[in-house]
């Protein structure tokens, strides 16, 4: 189908180096390392996990966005230890999002905003194929409705 979308993690080689600084050289990055104390709570943008209590996440900073348009922007970001970069199916959207209400942004192959909407992830899946019906829709990238954080890529397939 043309409205097919496949979710887009973050790849886990991106942070292997963050991960073996200190915690005076990650302050510097504006980096820092948070043990989880609550599940649902953290969710990882490489595995797409909720992280579990008493895991270690890397808290920080990321050019999730990092595009040549008025869109470009930076966010939190949270990043399990062990993360094993997900991958997964076409048209499967990932359980940690099914109890989030998520804003969903899609953008042109200019990264210009072509459509947005607010979807529980429940409904999430609905929502992606109806966004991507607009052949202009290249891209779509969720945030957390709540904080504002990004949490994921979603691209046509």
């Amino acid at each position: 189908m043309i409205n097919d979308f496949q979710f887009v993690p973050l790849h886990s080689n991106i942070f292997e180096g963050l991960k073996t600084l200190s915690d005076d050289e990650l302050l510097a990055r504006h980096a820092r390392w948070m043990v989880v104390d609550e599940s649902p709570g953290y969710p990882c943008r490489v595995s797409l996990q909720d992280a579990k209590v008493g895991e270690r996440v890397l808290f920080m900073p990321y050019w999730h966005h990092d595009v040549d348009s008025a869109y470009r922007a930076m966010g939190t970001i949270l990043v399990r230890e062990f993360a094993q970069t997900a991958s997964p199916a076409v048209n499967e959207v990932p359980q940690m999002l099914h109890h989030r209400m998520l804003s969903v942004r899609a953008y042109d192959a200019e990264n210009m905003m072509v459509g947005h909407d607010m979807a529980q992830g429940t409904d999430l899946q609905t929502r992606l194929h109806q966004q991507f019906e607009n052949p202009a829709v290249s891209y779509i990238h969720l945030h957390y409705a709540s904080p504002g954080c990004f949490s994921c890529a979603v691209q046509r397939v």
